[in-house]
């Protein structure tokens, strides 16, 4: 049986994923196939490469440092975005904070991160592999719109992969998944309403109608996608775990004792399902 872990984006409310992860490793549980999007992706190649703990440690210790992030980045022309690219994608995981590249290439299974093609306003999904040292599939599927500059891969404009697939469940189905664990980073409660910033969408990316009509109609089909989700869950094929509280932890959040909260959620929460993943993982 082949089981997949899905993982949601939520920009620094992944943190929650991450306790899970570590939690995980530390009970030695892997999927056989893993597909996120945006920071879930971004932050799960951490459980490949099997290193418990590392986006904890990256999260605490540079949340704060403008190389990081801060409106500084954004208005670099350079960068263009409110993360700081290059810090983060190459500095810390080449020197500060060591991504384990042999670990990651060892895992049996594949490992995809989805991101929205603007021309089309459809979802993709790519293999994550580690020729790319600048890890630009990764960039490209955190690329939230308006905070990122847009990302071209084989020619192609790319953009945030949760803005066209949220949740992507089905993608791990198609994939030959016959269950699948899924990590969400806001409350089963959670709804998704109209997009604030859609005219200023609509506005910057007029020369990408189909992406800009992905935008208007995504709360239809991210609370469409959440409900056919829980439904799976009823039937057995899905497992879904995800946060009580947020704990106050916004999206782009500082302070660091409310992101050690919201990760210890998660590392609880895995904790204590431990059972029923594997249970649910093995039969």
């Amino acid at each position: 049986m082949k089981v997949g872990l899905v993982l949601e984006g939520g920009a620094l409310r992944t943190i929650f994923s991450t306790g899970v992860f570590d939690a995980l490793l530390e009970k030695n549980v892997m999927a056989d196939y893993v597909v996120g999007v945006s920071a879930g992706i971004a932050y799960g190649v951490s459980y490949v490469s099997k290193q418990p703990r590392r986006n904890l440690e990256i999260l605490t210790r540079f949340v704060n440092d403008r190389r990081y992030m801060g409106l500084n980045n954004l208005v670099d022309r350079h960068n263009r975005s409110y993360f700081g690219l290059e810090f983060s994608y190459c500095t810390i995981p080449n020197e500060l904070v060591p991504f384990d590249y042999q670990t990651f290439e060892a895992f049996p299974g594949h490992v995809e991160a989805g991101v929205t093609n603007l021309e089309t306003g459809l979802a993709e999904y790519k293999e994550v592999t580690t020729e790319d040292k600048h890890f630009r599939l990764l960039q490209a599927t955190c690329a939230m719109p308006l905070m990122f500059p847009v990302f071209h891969l084989d020619g192609k404009p790319y953009l945030d992969g949760g803005a066209a697939d949220a949740v992507p469940y089905r993608r791990a189905f198609e994939q030959g998944c016959d269950r699948v664990v899924v990590i969400l980073t806001k409350p089963r409660s959670f709804v998704r309403k109209p997009e604030k910033l859609l005219p200023l969408i609509q506005r910057r990316y007029r020369e990408y109608p189909n992406f800009c009509r992905t935008m208007e109609e995504r709360p239809e089909r991210d609370n469409q996608s959440r409900a056919e989700l829980f439904r799976l869950e009823k039937e057995g094929k899905a497992l879904v775990i995800a946060p009580n509280t947020l704990h106050g932890v916004g999206r782009i959040e500082h302070n660091v004792d409310k992101l050690r909260m919201l990760w210890a959620e998660g590392y609880q929460q895995g904790m204590e399902n431990m059972e029923q993943i594997r249970s649910f993982m093995d039969r």
